[in-house]
């Protein structure tokens, strides 16, 4: 099993927490219907969580994640709906009977775990005949940014390295065709989508969430102990996100990869 490599750190939570269904999930909205049964694996704090429910209401949706703080925050993401139930699992061996749930969803999660394609074989497993299996995953070679300070140019190969040495691949959004089609698939629909950051209040806390992840969080230790960093030289990676915050022209693009796949 690899090592979830960000970790629950508030510079990870802050970005987690920000994700919606209208901006995280949209790619998924015209295949949920009411009275759907829906299963969010790695659902971290929720909030993507909550709009699916909404969406599928009154149909039930189960929220998963390996880790069982997090659910906590999903709770509270959920508080106000009826329909949400929450359960401990690993998406490479799925506690459910199958033919259980008509969407199966994951986001950002298969870029993290040791074997992909038996993570989508068993969201098939579990998904009805004729349901959906989606998913979603950034990919880290299609990032960009503007300006480029130099202090920011070992970010992503320190990264590569820590995520690698941990079991992921973060360049997971280009895979997810073969992917599923591997876990054997034959109705795979692929898209893409991307985040944007360009306001001064987006680059403040973009570079708060992506710049401090080298300063204080599960990353940040990752790349010490696996002999990828310095803390000093994560510091000087920290100073060159500040940096590109600080500037009136900046802008930073984030592309994701998306399948929706019929079981």
């Amino acid at each position: 099993m690899p090592t979830y490599t960000h970790g629950h750190h508030r510079t990870v939570l802050s970005s987690h927490q920000w994700r919606t269904v209208e901006n995280s999930a949209a790619y998924l909205v015209e295949h949920l219907r009411a009275g759907q049964s829906v299963l969010d694996v790695g659902c971290g704090p929720g909030t993507i969580t909550a709009g699916l429910a909404e969406r599928v209401a009154p149909g039930r949706v189960v929220a998963a994640d390996s880790a069982e703080a997090v659910l906590d925050e999903a709770r509270k993401s959920t508080a106000a709906l009826d329909n949400v139930e929450f359960a401990v699992a690993d998406v490479h061996a799925l506690d459910f009977p199958d033919d259980t749930f008509d969407v199966v969803h994951a986001h950002q999660v298969l870029q993290h775990v040791a074997d992909p394609v038996r993570a989508l074989r068993e969201m098939r497993r579990v998904a009805r005949p004729g349901g959906i299996v989606a998913a979603r995953d950034a990919d880290f070679g299609t990032m960009i940014w503007y300006p480029e300070p130099p202090a920011m140019d070992a970010w992503l190969p320190v990264y590569y390295r820590v995520a690698r040495g941990n079991g992921g691949e973060p360049d997971a959004g280009r895979r997810l065709v073969s992917w599923a089609r591997a876990a054997g698939f034959a109705d795979v629909a692929a898209s893409a989508s991307a985040w944007c950051y360009a306001t001064p209040e987006e680059r403040e806390w973009w570079s708060e969430s992506w710049g401090g992840r080298m300063v204080g969080s599960s990353v940040a230790d990752h790349a010490v102990a696996g002999g990828h960093a310095t803390r000093e030289e994560l510091r000087r990676i920290y100073e060159g996100w500040k940096e590109w915050a600080a500037t009136e022209d900046g802008w930073f693009s984030v592309t994701h990869g998306e399948i929706v796949c019929r079981a």
